[in-house]
Protein backbone atom coordinates (compact mmCIF):
# COMPACT_ATOMS: atom_id res chain seq x y z
CA UNK A 1 0.00 0.00 0.00
CA UNK A 2 3.20 2.15 1.14
CA UNK A 3 4.04 1.67 -2.74
CA UNK A 4 1.10 2.40 -4.44
CA UNK A 5 0.67 5.68 -2.12
CA UNK A 6 4.34 7.16 -3.55
CA UNK A 7 3.33 6.04 -6.93
CA UNK A 8 0.67 8.07 -6.95
CA UNK A 9 2.12 11.02 -5.22
CA UNK A 10 5.22 10.85 -7.78
CA UNK A 11 2.28 10.90 -10.81
CA UNK A 12 1.15 13.79 -9.31
CA UNK A 13 4.51 15.59 -8.97
CA UNK A 14 4.86 14.37 -12.42
CA UNK A 15 1.88 16.33 -13.66
CA UNK A 16 2.87 19.51 -11.64
CA UNK A 17 6.46 20.09 -11.80
CA UNK A 18 8.15 16.84 -14.24
CA UNK A 19 11.49 19.02 -13.27
CA UNK A 20 11.48 17.70 -10.12
CA UNK A 21 10.23 14.28 -9.92
CA UNK A 22 12.80 13.64 -12.61
CA UNK A 23 15.21 14.91 -10.50
CA UNK A 24 13.33 12.61 -7.94
CA UNK A 25 13.54 9.26 -9.74
CA UNK A 26 17.52 9.65 -10.42
CA UNK A 27 18.51 10.58 -6.57
CA UNK A 28 16.22 8.33 -4.93
CA UNK A 29 18.28 5.29 -5.43
CA UNK A 30 21.58 7.61 -5.06
CA UNK A 31 20.09 8.24 -1.15
CA UNK A 32 18.84 4.59 -0.24
CA UNK A 33 22.44 3.32 -1.14
CA UNK A 34 24.17 6.13 1.25
CA UNK A 35 21.78 5.21 4.40
CA UNK A 36 21.73 1.32 3.56
CA UNK A 37 24.62 1.04 5.92
CA UNK A 38 22.73 3.07 8.62
CA UNK A 39 19.53 0.91 8.36
CA UNK A 40 22.22 -2.61 8.27
CA UNK A 41 23.65 -1.00 11.36
CA UNK A 42 20.35 -0.09 13.39
CA UNK A 43 18.99 -3.84 12.04
CA UNK A 44 21.94 -5.30 13.79
CA UNK A 45 21.75 -3.14 16.99
CA UNK A 46 17.91 -4.01 17.51
CA UNK A 47 18.79 -7.80 17.15
CA UNK A 48 21.52 -7.72 19.65
CA UNK A 49 19.18 -5.86 22.18
CA UNK A 50 16.37 -8.70 21.80
CA UNK A 51 18.78 -11.14 22.09
CA UNK A 52 20.43 -9.79 25.41
CA UNK A 53 16.37 -9.38 26.59
CA UNK A 54 16.07 -13.00 25.73
CA UNK A 55 19.35 -14.47 27.43
CA UNK A 56 18.21 -12.13 30.87
CA UNK A 57 14.69 -12.83 31.01
CA UNK A 58 15.34 -16.96 30.19
CA UNK A 59 15.73 -17.89 33.79
CA UNK A 60 12.73 -16.67 34.70
CA UNK A 61 10.76 -18.43 31.81
CA UNK A 62 12.62 -21.64 32.91
CA UNK A 63 11.09 -21.17 36.37
CA UNK A 64 7.56 -20.47 35.15
CA UNK A 65 7.63 -23.49 32.75
CA UNK A 66 8.24 -25.63 36.08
Amino acid sequence: MKTFIAVVLWCLLLVVCWQIALIMLFLFPIVWLILLPFKIVGFTIEVLFKFVGAVLLLPFKIVKAI
